[in-house]
């Protein structure tokens, strides 16, 4: 494994699998708000996941994979039904109901769960600097959503809904990290997302009916939501995240909402106004502070160890920062 690098405590294969997560992550909030006319929110989950599921699994094929062990199948059981499945269908639901805007930065409180749960379970702590990164970060998650919100659109429902898509999104970074220890982030992605296709099979009929009537393009934008920030998204997440803690992966989706607005631009031709870029800048700003290293005095903070190899013993002392 490559050194890790000395501002960030990941190496820079990591941090470039980072950052094509975040990307494609923020693509879906427009794409699903793209489908919403077309796909119920658990007819739109299962398509997608069974979309993914397929390449991932040819993928795992080709690559000889194989089966993960034992030990990493309750995580992957875990956050597949819950970041897979639940996330997937809440989300799906909150954005008929809210803006992308809204709905990105509402589920930017799963950050915050991430570090919260993180912290606590998996005992990588609190440093400061992660922290403050995050309170910086939420809050121009904060401006970005309220400044890309159309007023009226944004129901307590589809709040609460979001809410929801963050927690569980929360928990299944949380379940999926101690998995990424024994099994392989190929592994843990494909059985995850098949894990949470079988999930969300009730919502069979209605992906039928819906694929009836939906045009071409809705049908397609689907399948984007598939192959690319399920099954692609997903797999570089996985890599990123075996390779430092669940808190800082967390705080790195606190970009998510400015390349939303981004996308917009430049997709919809939506011009943000200076409100919405500042909230931009203000989140990239947070991201930045929560992955720098801070320093002791007298000498140099203490260093991040590489995360262990699938198959071999977590390390003791856990990741420490600030």
């Amino acid at each position: 494994m490559n050194s890790l690098s000395a501002g960030s405590g990941m190496d820079r294969r990591a941090i470039a699998a980072a950052s094509v997560t975040v990307v494609l992550w923020a693509s879906a909030f427009v794409s699903i708000r793209a489908s919403a006319d077309y796909f119920e929110p658990g007819a739109l989950a299962l398509g997608r996941l069974v979309t993914g599921s397929v390449a991932l699994v040819c993928l795992l094929l080709l690559k000889g994979g194989g089966v993960p062990p034992r030990k990493a199948w309750p995580g992957i059981a875990g956050s597949g039904v819950l970041w897979f499945g639940v996330y997937m269908v809440v989300l799906n639901w909150g954005e008929q109901l809210v803006d992308a805007g809204t709905a990105s930065m509402v589920v930017n409180v799963g950050p915050m769960v991430v570090a919260l749960l993180g912290g606590w379970f998996l005992k990588e702590g609190f440093p400061p600097l992660l922290l403050a990164g995050m309170a910086v970060s939420f809050a121009g998650a904060v401006v970005v959503g309220f400044s890309s919100s159309s007023g009226g659109s944004s129901s307590l429902l589809g709040i609460g809904l979001c809410l929801l898509a963050a927690v569980a999104y929360g928990a299944g970074v949380v379940l999926q990290k101690p998995a990424l220890r024994h099994g392989t982030p190929m592994q843990v992605t494909t059985y995850g997302c098949v894990i949470g296709a079988v999930a969300c099979l009730p919502f069979s009929g209605q992906l039928v009916s819906d694929l009836g009537d939906a045009p071409l393009s809705a049908t397609l934008n689907m399948v984007y939501l598939g192959l690319f920030p399920t099954a692609l998204a997903f797999t570089t997440w996985a890599y990123a995240l075996s390779r430092t803690t669940a808190g800082k992966m967390g705080a790195t989706t606190y970009a998510v909402p400015a390349v939303v607005i981004l996308i917009s631009w430049i997709a919809l031709d939506e011009v943000p106004g200076w409100v919405t870029l500042l909230g931009g800048a203000i989140c990239l700003s947070g991201v930045a502070v929560s992955r720098m290293r801070g320093f002791r005095r007298g000498g140099p903070a203490t260093t991040v160890a590489p995360a262990p190899e699938p198959g071999t013993a977590p390390e003791a002392t856990p990741e420490t920062a600030g």
